[in-house]
């Protein structure tokens, strides 16, 4: 009896080991496969804040908490079936898809660093975009459901980058790993933006109700920061962006055969690592990251008359369409 009890913890000894490390490789997948998908991240935590913009400062939270809870509703409801069932039905489909996503990044990049750099020509793209402004009473609604939406479209990039990063994994650790991530991602984007958000608050509170010299300079030294924050995270989330989408493109290129731009890339990272051979392989990263986002500034800058004179009209022709069946319904 206390031999086959022996046998049996250690059997379960050896599956818990197993666990264990099943678990650990869970993790570290889930690591890798979010800083793959670091550009989208950075763009959601930088987009995000805006959503709460001009609204009162009590219902900045309850506006990002219920936008977190639409972001995980998207990865894990939706986007988490969707991508496992392309994992195991459609494996070639991840390469075009990551593709388009990265188009898309390069030209949501690409449409900013327009507007900055031409504002009122970007404000004449925004109006086409853009529907007619509603009811104020409703702008709470439309700003939740456009960050939603506007998630849904980083998260499905963020998803797909995640899933492409594990090809080799079996199926349930491919779940496992895209279930860490979407917690992950969301709790660490969403818990930045309410810092971001009341950033604000926190600082006026000090400079105006600390105890010390120390605590009521800190306030202050928030106060003035933030402006200055939210720019950077704006250039970076966009730069971010720009450089993920090219460097998807330029991948997806050469995995059809057409190669010839990864070649140029590489041509130029090696030619930046001859500059300073201490620091090559630095160099040679930078210059991949430089050429990745300029040739995704480019792409999305060519999509910005595509989007605007072709896909825009065609999808709200399809919606006006859908309007009018569902009317005469």
């Amino acid at each position: 009896m206390s031999v086959g009890l022996l046998g049996l913890l250690d059997d379960i000894t050896a599956l818990a080991k197993v666990a264990a490390a099943s678990i650990d490789d869970v993790a570290g997948q889930a690591t890798k496969a979010g800083l793959k998908a670091a550009g989208a991240v950075i763009d959601d935590t930088a987009v995000t804040p805006r959503y709460v913009h001009g609204f009162a400062a009590e219902r900045e939270l309850p506006i990002v908490w219920r936008i977190a809870v639409g972001s995980i509703r998207n990865k894990l409801l939706i986007l988490l079936p969707a991508a496992l069932a392309l994992s195991f039905f459609a494996p070639w489909l991840i390469t075009p898809l990551l593709m388009i996503g990265g188009a898309y990044l390069c030209y949501e990049g690409a449409e900013k660093v327009f507007g900055s750099v031409f504002p009122h020509a970007g404000h004449a793209h925004e109006a086409e975009l853009a529907d007619a402004p509603s009811d104020p009473k409703r702008l709470e609604e439309e700003r939740v459901a456009g960050a939603i939406q506007t998630d849904f479209i980083l998260s499905a990039e963020i998803m797909t980058i995640a899933l492409a990063a594990l090809p080799d994994l079996p199926f349930w650790e491919q779940a496992l790993v895209l279930v860490v991530v979407a917690f992950g991602i969301t709790v660490g984007v969403y818990g930045a933006v309410a810092l971001i958000v009341k950033a604000d608050d926190i600082g006026l509170a000090l400079a105006n109700g600390a105890r010390t010299g120390v605590g009521k300079a800190l306030g202050r030294g928030i106060l003035r920061a933030m402006p200055w924050v939210m720019r950077f995270l704006s250039v970076l989330g966009t730069a971010a962006m720009i450089w993920v989408g090219g460097g998807i493109v330029v991948h997806g290129l050469a995995g059809f055969g057409l190669n010839q731009v990864e070649h140029v890339v590489e041509a130029f990272a090696h030619g930046a690592e001859a500059l300073l051979p201490q620091i090559g392989g630095f160099l040679g990263q930078l210059a991949i990251i430089f050429a990745d986002l300029v040739i995704g500034l480019v792409l999305g800058l060519l999509l910005i008359p595509v989007a605007s004179k072709l896909i825009v009209p065609a999808w709200r022709a399809i919606r006006s369409l859908f309007k009018r069946e569902e009317r005469a319904g």
